[in-house]
């Protein structure tokens, strides 16, 4: 009862937002952008958390308990991603988003081109952002089944439900404005959890040196490798590939669009900064927390609920609520960003000229209705459903962002060669057996579509 009762208080505060927020927004600027007046503060947690989803709080947790002591190389391959965002990205696009007035990543990706080229990059990028999101928010929806049915008695599928419903509702009510105040204040329960959960369980443990022995004594050798892998060369590749989930930040629309929103360019040192804090606490946490999972839960039949099942065994009821209210947490914060987004690839993107906060909200009732559907009769595992949906987004926007960025103009047939490039081969080495790390998976996309961006730069006629 205190469990379910802590639940529903957060639960509640997140519909207060929504109904606040809902009247600060008059158009698409404030649907999406939230008027372009997002402080560093609430910029840099909500860019945050809607970037980690589920994936980091169950997904890396559990990969953590899986893989033992390699999955510590996820900790520097992730927040090099927020490396890159806020360091490389962030400044530029802030800067040239205000000035060319794009309220999406797909507008901004298909600025001065031909109208027919434009309009195509514009149709591209909308039917890889409603394919991703709707993968990528079912597993969301998928998270809230596992959380809440773990903490509480009530059924996952109740859960699902329940959990989309407020999800949708608040975005419906209050667009960016609503995402990201309760995305900041998602981010902070989030850290919240990976400060408190992580400790408890590694002196429940009895400390690092006890945490070695006990994976040491589960008799997986692999449990105790640095890099599982039978050659240098694949151990090089595998490292490599995880590095690539870096790679893949600059094209996430629901995260980049935090640095369009931001008021002002002297704010974005300090967003930084906390940012990159956040996310060396959060990994480290999660790391720490699938390994000592390991050892005092060695049998878990679902890896990916050793945060829930810890929470449970480990903490009072109370505080148990707050964990699996962080968890709705990561699953809420990403979750609406990408309702958000999708509603403007529709809206905005697709109906070029004819922009309507009412389709913005019916897009966000359909695309949560086909995530539901998705989580209830299409499970999957998190950690890889995400991944894949980040990739595709990832090789298909970043590239030809970085190049514009720092280049300059990309000539318009290349832009469309790079964006279909980088997404079409990422979903196409995905049907393959994995190499390690997903390396070819995450790497050759990328650079395959960065190469393209780069000759269209070099096509371009200089004056």
């Amino acid at each position: 009862m205190a469990t379910t009762a802590t639940l529903i208080l957060y639960l509640v505060v997140l519909l207060g937002i929504g109904v606040w927020a809902r009247k600060r927004v008059g158009d698409s600027a404030d649907f999406h952008l939230a008027g372009r007046r997002l402080g560093p503060l609430v910029a840099s947690l909500s860019a945050s958390a809607s970037s980690s989803s589920v994936w980091t709080l169950l997904g890396m947790s559990g990969a953590a308990y899986l893989w033992g002591i390699q999955a510590i190389w996820l900790v520097p391959a992730v927040v090099s991603g927020f490396a890159i965002n806020w360091c490389l990205v962030a400044p530029r696009l802030r800067q040239s988003s205000h000035d060319n007035q794009s309220l999406t990543l797909v507008e901004y990706l298909s600025r001065d081109c031909s109208p027919r080229i434009s309009r195509t990059l514009r149709l591209l990028g909308a039917a890889l952002i409603l394919f991703c999101f709707s993968l990528y928010v079912a597993s969301q929806f998928q998270g809230a089944g596992i959380a809440i049915a773990t903490a509480t008695p009530v059924d996952s599928t109740v859960a699902i439900l329940v959990g989309a419903f407020i999800v949708v509702l608040y975005v419906f009510m209050g667009g960016f404005w609503a995402a990201s105040v309760t995305d900041a204040l998602q981010g902070f329960l989030m850290l919240l959890v990976a400060l408190v959960l992580p400790y408890v369980a590694l002196f429940a443990v009895g400390g690092p040196g006890e945490l070695w022995l006990g994976l040491k004594a589960l008799e997986d050798p692999s449990l105790t490798r640095l890099v599982d892998q039978p050659s240098l060369l694949l151990a090089m590749v595998f490292v490599a590939g995880l590095f690539g989930i870096g790679l893949g930040y600059p094209g996430q629309p629901h995260v980049v669009n935090r640095f369009m929103a931001m008021r002002s360019q002297d704010e974005i040192r300090l967003a930084r900064n906390v940012a990159l804090i956040w996310a060396t606490l959060i990994y480290i946490g999660m790391v720490i927390l699938g390994w000592s999972g390991r050892v005092l839960m060695p049998d878990l039949a679902d890896h990916e609920s050793v945060l829930l099942e810890l929470s449970v065994s480990l903490l009072p009821a109370v505080i148990g609520g707050v964990v699996t209210g962080g968890v709705l947490a990561a699953i809420m914060s990403t979750a609406d960003s990408q309702l958000l987004v999708a509603s403007g690839s529709v809206s905005h993107d697709m109906r070029r000229g004819h922009h309507s906060v009412l389709i913005d909200r019916l897009v966000v009732l359909l695309l949560g209705g086909i995530a539901v559907v998705l989580a209830l009769f299409v499970p999957e595992t998190i950690f890889d459903r995400v991944l894949f949906a980040w990739q595709v987004l990832g090789n298909g926007f970043g590239p030809l962002l970085l190049v514009l960025l720092f280049c300059g103009a990309v000539a318009g047939p290349y832009r469309l060669a790079a964006m279909m490039a980088g997404a079409g081969m990422t979903i196409v080495i995905s049907l393959f057996p994995d190499a390690p790390g997903n390396a070819a998976e995450r790497l050759i996309p990328f650079f395959l579509a960065f190469l393209l961006a780069y000759l269209g730069y070099r096509a371009r006629p200089r004056s």
